[in-house]
């Protein structure tokens, strides 16, 4: 049903990657994200939440290069340690505490001077601009419908993105105590598509229609990726995930597993997807004169 719809979505549809370590931690945990190119000049959206992850992530370098500047005039004298110690409460460290996330954005532009961004003032939604590039390295870009009540309860919408990172294109450099990326390794994360239907509409208090909600989870890493129709026509992004629990608890039930009894619990959720609504994001890009395309 989505075949040729999530060929034609994978053109514009990219992925941003980050490393990520704590304090006193060599281990490097990797993360991703989506974003989707809504015109050819640069443009793109994603979630607010990701953008402000982005910011918080060069603030926290920042942070702690501040601080190793400082611990590089401590003296290594007897009262080192002491000096340390109280170094890492002025800085707010703890052992796990993160220190570093570094982020590139995979197969977007050719060379990027910086990024331009406008969050939205009460919705999870960001436009993106990619500044001082010379070629674009995606192809197409999103369309969205012209009227969206075409859609309703019981349509079909698959949504795209990169959960399940499993690039490896990084290393922990002890000597100048810093995550890096690498020319070696695997460099991308295979796309990943999930359909679901239509359940409900979401509003806000004010009544505005802002979101779509889905029968089936976005995953993690699908944040900021396009929700299309079997055309590829982009009727929202994927923003969040809600829990609903279902009341279908079991407590101490007895079960025979592996030829032994014991007692399980469970209980039960339904995970949801919920999407911005195409509507909002249309209104978002014109509010900010992003050129985009209707059909």
């Amino acid at each position: 049903m989505f075949v040729q719809a999530i060929s034609k979505v994978s053109g514009f549809t990219r992925a941003i990657h980050s490393i990520s370590r704590s304090y006193k931690g060599e281990k490097i945990i990797p993360g991703a994200a989506t974003l989707f190119f809504v015109n050819d000049e640069g443009f793109a959206i994603t979630c607010k939440h990701v953008v402000q992850w982005l910011s918080q992530g060069m603030q926290m370098g920042k942070h702690y290069t501040a601080f190793k500047e400082e611990l590089n005039r401590i003296p290594k004298d007897g009262r080192f340690k002491e000096t340390l110690r109280n170094l890492e409460t002025k800085y707010k460290l703890e052992e796990n505490s993160p220190i570093q996330m570094k982020t590139t954005f995979v197969d977007c532009i050719d060379q990027i001077s910086g990024l331009t961004w406008h969050l939205h003032p009460d919705y999870d939604l960001a436009i993106i601009k990619f500044n001082d590039f010379n070629k674009l390295l995606y192809q197409g870009h999103a369309v969205f419908p012209k009227d969206s009540n075409n859609i309703n309860q019981g349509k079909f919408l698959c949504r795209l993105g990169f959960p399940f990172p499993e690039f490896n294109n990084f290393r922990f450099n002890p000597e100048k105590d810093d995550i890096e990326w690498t020319n070696e390794g695997v460099k991308a994360s295979p796309r990943f598509p999930i359909d679901g239907m239509l359940t409900r509409f979401i509003g806000d208090a004010k009544g505005v229609k802002y979101g779509i909600e889905m029968s089936t989870p976005g995953l993690r890493g699908q944040s900021g990726g396009p929700l299309f129709d079997e055309n590829g026509i982009v009727y929202g992004m994927q923003s969040r995930t809600k829990h609903l629990h279902l009341g279908f608890d079991i407590e101490d039930k007895e079960i025979i597993t592996k030829g032994k009894t014991k007692k399980i619990n469970d209980y039960s959720f339904i995970h949801l997807g919920e999407c911005i609504h195409v509507d909002v994001i249309k209104s978002f890009l014109t509010q900010h004169q992003v050129k985009f395309t209707e059909v």
